[in-house]
């Protein structure tokens, strides 16, 4: 009796959140393409983390990276994982499956911000099945009895459409609001707001200090004794929202496209810089308000307090002091913020891709109104030689 045939499975994986993964998924892999896939054969992955390679236009060259890859590993099919949120034309894409070259390609953003390893692993073995049905002779778009209901659920809500009529690839597109919803999660995750705090020493050292000035000033006890605390929580709402604004508005961090096509596109990403900045921020105040009220009970007797306040004091004193002290410190911030260098707010806001894909909108901005300048000039000499 022969042994089975022995298919290799070859993954792709982004450095940073896709290696992390791939990374923990890996071993589970072989089992579940047995179970879920073929069981005629004996499969294996091997996993490498790299930066997948973009052309000029943004695209990653899947065909290119199919040949290359699986000439020089000995891989059967090819998965490539990005960080990179993937468009079908207007249409965010889960994953991309070209069965003639024996790729696929997943975009880790549009699995959202939770549950990323368990979509992965149903994520993989439909690319997989859909990949391996024309060697195996299996029908790719049955994902067998085992996963027929537990499929739709971990990738809803996604549906499949045409790569075009010139392409041999389909997608697998997430389809409504709660898909875009979804994309955006992921994008925000990969942004990782909570590195913004550390990188704002500037903005962090103002509210500070200004909170500091408020725990020992009198007139803040009085009123933050007078502000009910539903009036305490818009406060914070709004200071929150002023320093997201300030920090988008003086970095320059809101992309504003010249074509239509380009401002749909462009919406998602601006509404991933305000998420990615308001929850960086939210993050600052929280902190804040924890040494803040350290300081507090720390530095204000309770008996000079109550004296102060012309009545006594319980925790709910103290919480209404910090909280005003909190939020006028995160204004302070915003303004503290200023003195911070514009690219190391960039860097503290978005993730390795984003930052390229800002860099390349850059460079192809200035190459257009390089070439209109020089069109601009040579007009008035064509006119002449006429």
């Amino acid at each position: 009796m022969s042994a089975p045939r022995q298919v290799v499975v070859g993954v792709l994986a982004d450095e940073g959140l896709p290696e992390r993964v791939i990374t923990a998924v890996t071993d589970e892999l072989p089992d579940l393409f047995a179970a879920r896939v073929s069981g005629q054969v004996r499969w294996r992955v091997e996993h490498e983390a790299d930066q997948v390679p973009l052309d000029e236009d943004g695209n990653i060259p899947t065909r290119m990276l199919s040949e290359q890859r699986r000439r020089d590993r000995g891989w059967d099919l090819l998965v490539l994982v990005t960080d990179l949120p993937r468009r079908a034309g207007t249409k965010p894409v889960v994953a991309g499956i070209d069965v003639e070259h024996g790729v696929a390609m997943i975009s880790l953003p549009a699995l959202g911000a939770v549950l990323v390893r368990r979509r992965a692993r149903a994520l993989l073995v439909h690319v997989v099945r859909r990949l391996a049905s024309r060697q195996l002779g299996i029908d790719g778009d049955d994902d067998g009895p085992r996963t027929a209901t537990r499929l739709p659920g971990a990738l809803a809500p996604a549906g499949r459409m045409s790569g075009g009529p010139e392409s041999s690839a389909t997608h697998l597109a997430l389809t409504g609001l709660r898909g875009r919803l979804r994309l955006l999660a992921g994008m925000v995750r990969d942004n990782r707001p909570w590195r913004l705090v550390p990188h704002l020493a500037g903005a962090t050292a103002a509210a500070a200090g200004t909170a500091a000035y408020g725990i020992i000033t009198s007139s803040f006890w009085k009123l933050a004794d007078a502000l009910p605390p539903l009036r305490l929580a818009a406060i914070t709402v709004v200071t929150i929202l002023v320093m997201t604004v300030w920090l988008t508005a003086y970095n320059h961090l809101w992309d504003r496209p010249s074509g239509t096509s380009e401002r749909r596109k462009a919406l998602l990403y601006n509404m991933s810089t305000a998420t990615t900045l308001a929850i960086g921020v939210a993050c600052m105040y929280a902190i804040l308000f924890a040494l803040a009220l350290l300081a507090a009970v720390v530095l204000i007797d309770s008996g000079y307090f109550a004296q102060a306040l012309g009545h006594p004091v319980g925790a709910g004193s103290y919480l209404k002091l910090v909280w005003l002290c909190s939020s006028v410190g995160i204004v302070a911030g915003a303004l503290g913020s200023s003195l911070e260098d514009e690219e190391t707010v960039r860097n503290a806001t978005y993730g390795r891709r984003e930052r390229q894909r800002q860099e390349r909108n850059r460079r192809r901005r200035e190459h257009h109104e390089a070439a209109d300048q020089e069109r601009a000039t040579s007009s008035p000499s064509g006119h002449e030689r006429r």
